[in-house]
């Protein structure tokens, strides 16, 4: 159970600090440290609620029970369909923007070996080589982001140590910036805190043990927050964030994630730090695509009341590819814009949606597990909800 225990930590872990995680100082950057940290926090808090209101509901249902019928049982047929077009808009939004991220970096890193590679042989070469993985299930992708994970964390650790004796407060102070300009980028922070899409998947991994499932979910959604602060604190504290060559500028670059590679390496004339910066960003980009796809093959397989392997669960691959990897070779330098519109169905589908399907869950049947608070904790969830999407009108119009 250690092993599970560790398995399920790390999977939420992967899901979340992804890219997002590379999207979040280039966000931030005109914001400011506190101010953005502040909005992290709160971010974090609301989208735990929202995770732990899905784990409720998923315990109404048998094991392997996603949320289109998770949806469907609580709310009817409404639910049913806020649940389909929420949860494919969301998860095809997110895998455009990491295949575009993933295809930026895998051709920077092949620059470098000298094989030049255009956007779309990027991209499909991402797909293919990374979706294989997908196609082996929970059990491929578990022990692959195992690695991946342990690898990308220990990468942060030494990247965070070597850019820290470059941080300035001269140079960048952390207590500068707008707070009103992360009105703007507010759906992006929310995209960083995704992870519960991938709680009915571990309601199977861990055979409806809830007490783990709850320890899982409340540690590995804390170690993304302070890996974000901590990230936010070394890159914007350590380069300018105005001017043509500041971070704030990447917001409007195609290929921000290599472009921030580059301004790295020109700031801190470090070549480890910029290797291990690439690293980094490679697997950030790779876990956040395999724990995506995964959720999003079985969504398909649970709608469409299909199995995972064999013909049909490669049908359910190319189904859950095919529509991101067009987008992508249609529009290669879709990655943030991607992570903010993901942040609009983060909150329809994972808090929205979960909260009326606990309120309506809890009329329907037995009590496994309650989220605390009674019925006022989905009551402000809604609320909150509710105000986010409002709030992204208008900044729409």
């Amino acid at each position: 159970m250690k092993s599970r225990f560790i398995g399920g930590l790390l999977l939420i872990v992967g899901t979340s600090i992804g890219g997002g995680m590379l999207a979040l100082p280039i966000a931030n950057a005109s914001v400011g440290f506190w101010q953005s940290s502040m909005f992290l926090f709160l971010c974090w808090a609301l989208m735990t609620l929202g995770a732990l209101l899905i784990l409720e509901v998923t315990l109404y249902l048998p094991s392997g029970s996603h949320m289109v019928t998770m949806a469907q049982a609580t709310l009817g047929t409404p639910g049913l369909v806020v649940a389909w077009l929420s949860y494919l808009f969301l998860l095809y939004t997110l895998l455009s923007g990491y295949i575009s991220g993933g295809a930026d970096v895998l051709g920077s890193l092949a620059t470098h070996i000298n094989i030049h590679l255009t956007d779309w042989q990027s991209s499909l070469l991402f797909t293919l080589l990374f979706g294989a993985i997908v196609h082996g299930g929970i059990k491929h992708v578990d022990l692959a982001n195992r690695a991946l994970m342990f690898g990308k964390l220990g990468i942060y650790a030494l990247l965070v140590g070597l850019i820290t004796p470059h941080v300035s407060t001269t140079h960048f102070n952390l207590a500068l910036g707008d707070a009103h300009l992360m009105s703007s980028n507010i759906m992006l922070l929310i995209t960083a805190f995704g992870f519960a899409i991938i709680i009915p998947n571990l309601r199977v991994y861990f055979s409806e043990d809830v007490l783990s499932l709850r320890r899982v979910i409340l540690i590995g959604s804390l170690v993304p927050l302070l890996c974000y602060i901590a990230w936010d604190a070394v890159i914007l504290g350590s380069m300018r964030a105005d001017g043509p060559d500041g971070i704030a500028s990447l917001m409007h670059s195609p290929r921000p994630t290599s472009a921030l590679a580059t301004i790295l390496e020109k700031t801190l004339d470090n070549s480890l730090i910029t290797s291990l910066f690439n690293t980094f960003t490679s697997i950030c980009m790779l876990t956040a695509f395999l724990g995506v796809a995964l959720c999003l093959v079985s969504f398909l397989a649970d709608g469409f009341k299909m199995e995972t392997t064999g013909r049909e669960g490669l049908g359910l691959l190319v189904l859950a590819l095919a529509p991101p990897l067009g987008l992508v070779l249609f529009s290669p330098g879709v990655y943030l814009h991607a992570l903010q519109y993901a942040g609009i169905f983060c909150v329809i589908l994972l808090l929205l949606l979960p909260a009326c399907m606990a309120l309506g869950g809890r009329k329907k049947f037995t009590k496994h597990y309650q989220i605390p608070g009674g019925y006022w904790t989905p009551a402000l969830v809604i609320s909150l909800s509710c105000g986010l999407l409002w709030h992204e009108i208008l900044q729409f119009f």
